[in-house]
Order: C-alpha cells, then structure tokens, then sequence
C-alpha cells in the first residue's frame, strides 16, 4: 500500500470519528444536516472530486421523500448529501448493521441520523416501526438504497429489494429518484491511486414519483432516467 493510500485512510478515519463526535452533540436536525454536509465536502475536496448535480431543480426545498437512489461505492451517501445541500429535507439513511457496528464508520453512522436494518431478524416489524416513528415524529426523509448492497458489476442496476414500496406505502412517502451517473468505486480507486487526479462525480435527479402509482418501482424509476432501460 502506498503512503498516499495510507495517508488517506489514516485521515478518513479520523474525520468519521471527529465528525461522529460532532454529531453526537447536535442538538436539532438541521445541526446534523450541516455536520453531514461539512463532512461530505472536506473529505470529497480532499480526494479531490467534484459534485455535479443535474436537474438540480427537480430538488424540492423542503418536505418528507422516500429517496431512492442507485448504489456503486460507498462514498455514494457524501454524493448526495452534497447535491441536497440547498434543499432543507433531512433524511435518515437505512444503514446496514455492519455499519452500525464497524470501526470505522459506526460511530458516525450511530450520530449521523440512521435507522438500522438487520436482515438476520426473523421479523421485520421492528424495522418498519422504526421507518414509521422517524417519519412521524421526527419529521424525517428516508434514504435507502433499495438494490440493497453495492453493485459491483457493470450492470445499470440490481433488482430492487421489495422493502423501498412497504415503506412509501406505509408512510404515504412521495419518492424521489435519483441516479448516480458516475461509477464512484472507479473513481474512489483511482483518487486512491492517484494523488493529483481530478474527477466528477455526475448525479441526476428525476421526478417525483407518486407513493400511489401502480407498477414495479424498479421499473418506475428506470423509466425516469432516459440512459437506463
């Protein structure tokens, strides 16, 4: 491993766990929001990458969404709290329980405003009452990637987990598309290997989808965005 790897990693770790602290003590939601954000940008700046949003006026200024976005690296969450910097909506990120419990980001996730989802549970009521009280009292967006884990392959997509419709229906959640352009582990990698790259990220927002309309989400989102199919 190089130095500039071992730099990095070294200094990632510490601003997960200095920003974790940070959100420990926030005292409202849009605190949080700003730690997320200032997070997000002072390390995306330090890999040197850039965020472009487009339809960026398809972002509404506020209310509660179900927003579903594609997932292929896992600074994919840092992509889109910088492309809702100027939208207040506030979402709690569904977060695997491996992350709750990593070293390295559970601390953070633990603080950031998540909602744990365990699939070794063998019931899932837990998890939809958890949804269902954020949303309620907290006042809370959700975030979920509904593929379910990263997507490695070259594939536009995975099958959609059935858990992203339960959760609009339940909680009457408009959903708000979003697609990630850009394949982020590629460029996480070469950022890695790479000391003076420059790259950006591309990230392209669709319309709103009623909770209501009928159909496969999968397809409902797919036919949101011209370039997937």
């Amino acid at each position: 491993m190089s130095f500039h790897k071992i730099g990095l990693a070294l200094y990632a770790l510490f601003l997960t766990n200095f920003f974790g602290l940070k959100l420990r003590g926030a005292r409202d939601t849009m605190d949080k929001k700003s730690l997320r954000l200032e997070y997000s940008k002072v390390l995306l700046n330090r890999l040197k990458i850039d965020i472009e949003v487009e339809n960026i006026e398809k972002i509404p200024k506020d209310g509660q969404y179900l927003l579903l976005a594609n997932h292929r690296g896992i600074i994919d969450p840092l992509v889109i709290e910088i492309a809702l910097k100027d939208s207040s909506i506030f979402g709690s990120w569904v977060s695997k329980k491996e992350l709750y419990n990593s070293p390295f980001f559970g601390l953070f996730v633990r603080n950031a405003g998540g909602i744990l989802l365990d699939r070794e549970r063998s019931q899932m009521s837990g998890f939809f009452s958890d949804i269902k009280r954020v949303v309620k009292e907290s006042g809370h967006s959700i975030f979920i990637f509904p593929e379910g884990t990263r997507n490695k392959g070259e594939d536009d997509l995975l099958e959609f987990k059935e858990g992203a419709r339960i959760i609009a229906l339940k909680n009457r959640l408009p959903i708000l598309p979003v697609y990630i352009k850009t394949h982020t582990d590629k460029v996480l990698g070469s950022s890695l290997n790479d000391k003076n790259i420059e790259q950006t990220i591309t990230i392209e927002i669709g319309d709103l989808i009623n909770y209501r309309q009928k159909g496969d989400l999968e397809l409902l989102y797919r036919k949101t965005f011209s370039n997937l199919h």
